[in-house]
């Protein structure tokens, strides 16, 4: 039997390229008088384009254009952006956290732990379990759910909650009174088994509810996306009734061959929100796409973003079915997050029981949750709730006075209307992109 010799591999060769070409990031003020400029230079790797989204989602920035390239060995991007009340970035803070979370630090470990994002360990004081659970959604769910952990005396430091097409996605972060992690597998398992009761309990044989613990450092909204996606809600979405979503513009989707370049162009034309690119991006980056080149723009209260993508085989969607699917998986993304209607801003001391007792409220009140957000800064604790009548209706203001009254003797509670009703844009009002490789950077920054 011959012997084989296999050549050496220095397994730091990999890491090589980014030592010598790490990252560069720059943040223009200078160039456009209404938004700040945020350039990315770096070596191509796989996911780079949603780190970087991400951490600008989690900045909360609206992005307004972006332009996109990465075919070949480099990855370059750049984001025209703003804050939330659509001013410049010019905070020098703010800035310098920008240049390190982008930056060569951005990959080391330190960097994962102090980053302020929606990740594992962040919104706590201490340690803490994560708990994810997926299943048939119904009107005062999340109070029982949070009831069942306040009777267990655990805290919810942390929480996102997402409802498209009848389903309930959950990720709560909870912790004991001492601000760490449950390790008591008694305690696990009794909370896993009263929890999987409750959502057996509004099952329909279709589809398994289930609940799982974690401990790990995915992104919170991927992490959703990702729940939901393997769970197929996406499937429905062709026939989303009114109350999944209400009065929404329904986005336009198409997907189209690039002969010249062996692309498939994704284009998505709907009602611009924050975090809109962030969710395509993660849809795509989940399905196995590569984005080799995009573009992003938003025409006033709308936005058109196309994506040159190959499978990560190296293949393009050539079948109907491939497209439908790929379609239909975006319209899900984008309309998980859509919530109209009221949204309730609650704020009050943290304590073991608040979430529990807020939705128990609500479900009082003849009001369903349709999308939740609870965050945890030092003794603070911050709730969002959208909601709307369990019948799909309208909220009656006279019942948000009533809550407002409510709750008001013990947190301060803020009402906002969420816009709806949005009417669809126009043919005209959508100008088609020209994409030109190798030169666009330069258009595109002028």
């Amino acid at each position: 039997m011959s012997k084989v010799c296999w050549p050496y591999f220095d397994p730091e060769y990999e890491n090589f390229s980014n030592r010598i070409n790490p990252p560069r990031v720059s943040v223009d003020n200078s160039s456009c008088h209404d938004c700040t400029l945020i350039k990315v230079d770096s070596v191509n790797k796989p996911g780079i384009l949603l780190e970087v989204v991400q951490i600008l989602t989690d900045l909360d920035f609206i992005i307004t254009k972006a332009y996109i390239s990465s075919d070949g060995g480099w990855f370059m991007d750049v984001f025209h952006v703003t804050d939330q009340q659509g001013k410049k970035i010019t905070d020098s803070q703010t800035i310098d956290l920008i240049e390190k979370a982008l930056g060569p630090k951005s990959q080391s470990t330190e960097g994962v732990k102090n980053w302020p994002g929606k990740r594992v360990g962040v919104h706590s004081v201490g340690d803490h379990t994560a708990i994810e659970l997926i299943g048939r959604d119904r009107p005062g769910l999340l109070s029982e759910i949070s009831a069942v952990l306040a009777n267990l005396h655990f805290n919810v430091v942390a929480a996102e909650v997402w409802t498209h097409n009848r389903r309930i996605a959950c990720v709560l972060y909870v912790n004991d009174a001492t601000n760490r992690a449950v390790d008591d597998p008694n305690r696990l398992s009794l909370m896993e088994e009263q929890l999987n009761n409750i959502l057996r309990g509004c099952e329909d044989g279709e589809k398994v509810a289930r609940t799982s613990f974690s401990l790990g450092f995915t992104h919170m909204d991927r992490r959703l996306h990702q729940m939901l996606f393997a769970d197929r809600d996406y499937e429905s979405s062709g026939v989303t009734t009114d109350i999944d979503c209400p009065h929404s513009f329904r986005p336009k989707i198409t997907i189209e061959r690039c002969e010249e370049k062996g692309y498939s162009v994704v284009s998505v034309r709907c009602k611009d929100r924050a975090k809109l690119m962030f969710d395509i991006v993660c849809t795509l980056t989940d399905m196995q796409y590569v984005v080799f080149h995009a573009t992003i723009s938003s025409d006033g209260p709308y936005a058109s973003q196309e994506y040159f993508v190959r499978h990560m085989d190296g293949c393009t969607l050539d079948t109907e079915g491939e497209k439908e699917r790929v379609i239909k998986c975006i319209e899900a993304a984008i309309q998980r997050r859509v919530s109209e209607g009221v949204s309730l801003e609650l704020c009050a001391k943290d304590r073991v029981g608040l979430l529990s007792e807020v939705t128990r409220i609500l479900r009082e009140n003849g009001l369903t949750v349709c999308r939740a957000g609870v965050s945890t800064r030092g003794e603070e604790a911050l709730n969002v709730f959208y909601v709307r009548d369990a019948s799909g209706n309208p909220v009656d203001m006279k019942t948000i006075e009533a809550l407002r009254e409510e709750i008001g003797k013990t947190m301060m509670v803020d009402v906002k209307r969420v816009p709806s009703k949005a009417k669809a844009p126009e043919n005209r009002g959508w100008a088609k992109t020209s994409f030109f490789f190798g030169n666009l950077l330069e258009r595109f920054l002028n």
